[in-house]
């Protein structure tokens, strides 16, 4: 089932019309959104997902949302939810019908079987050179490199590519030969005791999945650090996982065609990290 919402609460149809052809994000893209995860109804890291859409849309120039509105909205569809213990959480925020405001909803899904298989199962990823140096945020800040908009027509176009390539997720990199992200995940590695993803200054999305694994992990005694990490770190690494909101903390298997040496040792690593990102939400 999909539950469908309105920024007031008004619960809607899914399968009626909502959105004018003339809406800007029908047009352009142009509009920001966030995915939650919800399971037995709690959405998890809500606070941190509310900050990354209002910090989206200021980088977009959209009026600053009502993050009370979106929370109350959120809460009307979970409540409404009659599917299983998992639901995604989509809320979207465009800029509307120009001259007249934005467009604003809250979508609960269900989570897809082949979300829920690469999960527990893990995934074949290639590596796609994304185009552009590690600083070109900051030189280039109209790009939007680092905000969560609604122009994901590139992301799937890299999966698609994947797909093609026997492979069901690329780790995108920069023109130096870093790390950069997936088309809808951070990157996180292991080495040793200390996990490691690539700073947000590189122009990717700050990721609110990866931070959380990262609270856990220092509660649990785990170093972490936030740094630039070049692609043949990932061979060295002891664990390479994808990690995003409804997908969750998921394994790499094999990187550009190779599988990663010693199997038993990895997988043991990443029970012990799947267990220590869900202690938190026990």
């Amino acid at each position: 089932m999909t539950v469908l919402a309105l920024l007031d609460g008004t619960i809607v149809d899914h399968t009626a019309p909502l959105l004018r052809v003339d809406d800007l994000a029908v047009q352009r893209g142009d509009g920001v959104f966030e995915t939650i995860m919800v399971i037995d109804g709690r959405p998890r890291e809500l606070g941190p997902h509310l900050d990354r859409l209002a910090r989206s849309a200021a980088l977009l120039d959209m009026p600053p949302p009502d993050l009370a509105a979106w929370e109350r909205c959120g809460r009307i569809v979970i409540d409404a939810w009659q599917g299983g213990r998992e639901m995604a959480l989509k809320l979207v925020y465009s800029r509307g019908v120009e001259g007249a405001g934005p467009t604003a909803f809250a979508m609960g899904m269900p989570v897809g079987p082949e979300t829920i298989r690469k999960r527990t199962e893990g995934i074949a990823v290639i590596t796609l050179d994304r185009g552009y140096a590690a600083d070109l945020q900051e030189r280039a800040p109209w790009l939007l490199l680092g905000a969560k908009t609604l122009s994901y027509a590139v992301n799937m176009a890299a999966l698609r590519h994947a797909e093609r390539n026997d492979a069901q997720e690329v780790i995108f990199t920069a023109t130096d030969g870093t790390v950069l992200e997936g088309p809808t995940s951070t990157v996180v590695i292991a080495q040793g005791r200390t996990l490691r993803t690539p700073p947000a200054n590189s122009g990717i999305l700050p990721g609110t999945t990866q931070h959380a694994l990262f609270r856990a992990a220092e509660a649990a005694g785990w170093t972490t650090r936030v740094e630039p990490i070049r692609v043949e770190e990932l061979w060295d690494a002891d664990g390479l996982w994808l990690v995003s909101s409804v997908r969750l903390i998921t394994r790499v298997l094999t990187l550009d065609g190779k599988a990663f040496p010693e199997e038993e040792q990895r997988a043991a690593l990443h029970r012990e990290i799947t267990e220590l990102f869900e202690s938190q939400y026990a």
